[in-house]
């Protein structure tokens, strides 16, 4: 049942990717490109979460995972604030 739960959540991550993705190609709001970067890394994350708890539970993919999360969420912040001026 988990394993669903994380192929589910690196699907919906991506699909917020894409979807965000195609909207900055018509619109060309820089938001809509900063976020659409910051959900293509939680689909990273998710991707290596699914990795990490099923395939290899005996490697620690813990640190790679949070540090990619970390930035995946700055560039969210740096658009935010970017844009906000």
């Amino acid at each position: 049942m988990a394993e669903t739960v994380y192929v589910l959540g690196a699907f919906s991550s991506l699909l917020c990717a894409v979807l965000l993705w195609r909207q900055f190609r018509v619109f060309r709001n820089k938001l809509l490109l900063w976020s659409a970067l910051c959900f293509l890394g939680l689909t990273l994350t998710n991707v290596l979460v699914f990795v990490d708890l099923v395939m290899m539970p005996e490697v620690d993919l813990h640190v790679l995972r949070w540090s990619i999360t970390t930035a995946s969420l700055s560039l969210l912040v740096f658009g935010l604030v970017w844009e906000s001026k």
